[in-house]
Formats: C-alpha cells, structure tokens, sequence
C-alpha cells in the first residue's frame, strides 16, 4: 500500500517521535488501564480535584497580577489600585485571585475531613496523607503571606498581630518574629520578605509536594470507605480495594472532574463579579490599629482561642503560648494520624477517632461563629456536607454488568 502521506502520516511520525522520547504510550496505556471504584461515598473524591483546579487558577491569576505589582511600601498600594482601576478587567483578575485563594482553602479542608472520616489514609496510602496535609499547611502559609501584599490598613495590622503570635514562644519567640519580619517591626522589608515566600518559594515546595502527592494518588489509586471494604471482602472479593464495581478514569470519571471544573468556574466568576475584593486604605504604620482587628476566615477559630487565653505565665512562659504549642501539637498529630490509627492498619474502625474528627470539626466551626458574630460558620459545614453527600446519591453511576465501566 506504500507509505502513508498527507496529514495522518505526519500526525503518526510526530507521536512515535515523542514516544521514543518520553514514552507518550506507557503513559496513555496506563491511564487506560486506571479506574476508580463505584461506592456511595464516591462524591468525596472530587474535592481533590476541585482543590487543584483553584490551585492552577491561583497561579495563572497570580502570573497576571505580577505584570502589575512592585513589592515595595512606598508603591505596592498604588500598583494594586492602578490595576484595578486602570488596567482593562484587572479589577476581575484580583477578585477571581482572591476569592479562588479562599475557595482553594476551603476544598483543601473538605478533601482532609472527607479523607480523615473514609480512613483513605489506611495502609499503604500513608505517605499521601502526609503530603496532602502539608499541601494544606502550605496553602494556609499562602493565604497568610498573601494578604500582606496589597499593604492595605487591614492587612498591615492584622500581619502584624499574627506575627507578633509566634514571638511570644519560648526561646524560639525572638527568632521567629524577625524570620517572619525581616526585622522587629513590619517594614517594608516584611513587604518584601512576604512577597518572595508568596511567589517563589513557597510555589516551588508546592509544585514538588503536589507532584509528589498526585504520583502517589495514581499509583496507589483511591481507597475506598472500611464498610464498603468490609462489604466486598465478605463477597468473597480478594483485593477489596480495587475489586468490586470500578469506573474508567479515561472518559468517564475525568469527564465528570471536568464538570465540576466548570461549575466551579462559573461560582468563581459569580463570586468575583458581584462581589469584587475591596481594596481599602493605604496602610499607615504611624495610624492606630484597629479596634476589631480579625484574620481571615480559616484562622479565626485560633486567634479567637487565643482571645480567650487569660494573661499571666507560668513556669517562666506565657499562656498564650502553651496555646500556641497546643495548636503546633494538634498540626503534629495531624500529620502522625495514619500512624496512630492502628485500626484502620487492620481494616477496622476506631470509633474515637470519628468522635475526635467530629469534635475538632465542631470547635473550628463554633469558634469560627463567635468570631465573626454570626451563625453561618455553624451552618455551612452541615448544609455543605448534606448537599455534597446529597449530590452524591444521584451522581454514583447505577451498577453495570461487565465490571469497570
């Protein structure tokens, strides 16, 4: 028949290029091969996704936003406000930065409770606990960093309350407060300092780690919840993890990761036209700070803890900062969970960690109200669970015969 020409030939010479070099087929016969199982529960898996989604919304916003900003006191207000005001949609490009930041964080949240009460965390997905825990941390160390950058009055003091936290640690107190500063007080020089994390170093750890954890993801697949486990073993199914009703990953379950992409897309784009990010005041670091100074939403619960901290020492230490040792130790145990639920090694359930999981929930929730004076923190976490779990009972694919689908 000869050679084959033309348009198709090209297309066929170009992949076998790629494919001697990066081995394009191994890739495309894995993802083939890849499926994730079909349980009641399923739902939950999407939360991860929705995270990175907001992750790479962050960074594409972010890459924009530099073109504009100059990191120095005396011109990153006026960067900002040009922006907003002068540059074509640059005001939509912050708002849909900003609210993507908060939303990121809270499916970052979502995705770790949800993991926490299905045990995902069970052996061997140990490793990828631990690294989508750091993964919230980092994006929590990315809200904090970032909100400095507008140098608006809210921002400024509310830097400088939250760094003036870890000072009061003991021996480490003095060194932490001028790590984070730059300096004893917050200058511009924290300005800058606060800038570099936001943009280079704490995107570079992120990139790893997030690699990391997505390699871990595709290689160890998704677990699935103990009762379900529990269910197929006694089906007589030999690895329940991955026997049992399974979805094609290619077309179909990232076919439906997409869709909630696009959802997300259109809250986002709601959320940021209607009720775009107020730039406020240039900070004055000569003015008087404010006389309700609060942190973002996702650090409330603690600094309303520490709210309630009397004054006083003991041992030679404040009390403010055995509370922030208590918050260090509750990251710490965090991180060790997998190791520490030695049930769910065995295939079991603890019932104490489901309380403990629920308690903390609640407290984040209850501190969150108080904080900000209103219900809605209390409110949001059942109603969003209900509606995700709800959301899950019409979206799990309804049984097949022939297995994966």
């Amino acid at each position: 028949m000869g050679t084959r020409t033309g348009s198709d030939g090209r297309r066929t010479t170009l992949r076998g290029w790629l494919d001697d070099r990066l081995g394009v087929s191994v890739l495309q016969e894995a993802a083939r091969k890849k499926t994730v199982p079909i349980h009641r529960s399923m739902v939950w898996y999407y939360l991860g996704g929705m995270t990175l989604f907001f992750f790479m919304v962050q960074v594409c916003t972010g890459i924009l936003l530099m073109l504009y900003y100059r990191p120095s006191a005396d011109e990153a207000f006026e960067s900002v406000q040009f922006l907003m005001t002068q540059v074509p949609f640059g005001w939509l490009i912050r708002s849909i930065h900003s609210w993507s930041a908060n939303l990121m964080i809270a499916a970052a949240f979502l995705h770790l409770f949800s993991v926490f009460f299905l045990r995902a965390y069970r052996k061997p997905r140990e490793l990828t606990w631990l690294s989508g825990t750091l993964l919230l941390f980092l994006a929590l160390a990315f809200g904090f960093s970032g909100y400095l950058l507008p140098w608006n009055k809210l921002a400024y003091f509310a830097t400088k309350v939250g760094t003036d936290i870890p000072g009061t640690l003991p021996f480490i107190g003095g060194w932490a407060l001028r790590f984070l500063r730059g300096g004893d007080r917050v200058t511009g020089g924290t300005l800058s300092r606060f800038y570099g994390w936001h943009v280079a170093i704490l995107p570079a750890i992120t990139v790893a780690l997030l690699a990391l954890h997505l390699l871990l993801v595709q290689r160890l697949g998704m677990s699935v919840p103990v009762a379900e486990e529990r269910q197929r073993r006694a089906a007589g199914i030999a690895d329940p993890s991955h026997g049992g009703r399974q979805m094609r990953f290619l077309p179909n379950f990232l076919l439906r990761d997409l869709i909630g992409w696009a959802l997300a897309l259109g809250v986002l784009a709601a959320l940021a036209a209607f009720f775009p990010w107020e730039l406020g005041e240039k900070a004055d670091p000569f003015a008087p700070a404010f006389a309700n100074i609060r942190p973002e939403w996702y650090f409330m619960f603690m600094f309303q803890t520490l709210k309630y901290v009397p004054g006083g020492a003991a041992l030679g230490i404040e009390y403010e900062a055995y509370a922030i040792m208590a918050f260090m130790g509750g990251a710490l145990l965090l991180l060790l969970v997998p190791f520490l639920d030695r049930s769910a090694a065995r295939g079991g359930e603890a019932r104490v960690f489901t309380v403990v999981g629920v308690i903390v929930v609640a407290y984040i929730a209850v501190l969150t109200a108080i904080g900000y004076r209103s219900w809605w923190p209390i409110l949001v976490v059942p109603v969003l669970v209900a509606a995700i779990a709800l959301l899950g009972v019409f979206a799990t694919p309804r049984e097949q015969k022939g297995g994966a689908r």
